[in-house]
């Protein structure tokens, strides 16, 4: 069976805007703030004390809040098996907001994202099952999940650097190869599938797979 979480994207390889993508980084910083990238972060540093502090960062602000509503869920649902649906919407939103955004920031995608819902090439596929929650799994979350972050930093590492070869592919041919893209779609579905597990939106364990 498919997992019930992942992403899908129209493919865009060629006829690529070579403007939008030079300064793609400074086009998605509003993005950013709010649903996070892949290890983007923002700092304000004080120069007299030399702290910083973070805005945005991995999962943004709306990211943030969906990772404070995560750990109440874990509560309600380890206690009385309940993960309830305003949570549930919530955090869909947010997770449907940031493939988009995802897409955008890592050049799978050309067209600027809409700010919250709208039609685009890079969409969240989340099939709902209904089934009581398993509570031993959303117990030992954490712990569960520690091989996917393993395996996943080299994933999110790599694709960086396939991104980077697909930028300048992209100012200098206008064309995104095909094998990276392929690549970076498929990083995409995995690093979304396992933020969805650590949301709680699912009990299913996610696969060891860019497919």
């Amino acid at each position: 069976m498919p997992y019930p979480v992942s992403a899908t994207i129209e493919p865009q390889l060629s006829d690529r805007n070579r403007l939008t993508t030079a300064f793609r980084l400074i086009l998605v910083i509003p993005h950013l703030i709010l649903v996070g990238g892949v290890g983007a972060s923002f700092a304000f540093y004080n120069n007299s004390g030399g702290n910083a502090t973070s805005l945005g960062g991995e999962t943004g602000f709306l990211g943030g809040v969906a990772a404070l509503l995560a750990v109440i869920s874990w509560f309600t649902i380890v206690i009385v098996g309940e993960h309830y649906t305003p949570i549930r919407r919530y955090t869909h939103f947010y997770l449907r907001w940031r493939v988009r955004v995802l897409a955008y920031f890592m050049l799978l995608a050309d067209r600027y994202p809409p700010f919250g819902d709208g039609s685009y090439p890079a969409a969240l596929v989340f099939e709902e099952v209904e089934k009581a929650r398993d509570r031993l799994a959303v117990g030992f979350r954490l712990i569960l999940a520690i091989p996917h972050f393993i395996v996943l930093f080299v994933v999110l590492c790599a694709w960086w650097v396939t991104t980077v070869v697909a930028w300048f592919a992209i100012l200098i041919t206008g064309r995104y190869p095909r094998g990276l893209y392929g690549f970076g779609a498929g990083a995409m579905r995995w690093l979304i599938r396992v933020e969805a597990y650590m949301l709680l939106m699912i009990d299913d364990y996610p696969p060891f797979s860019l497919s």
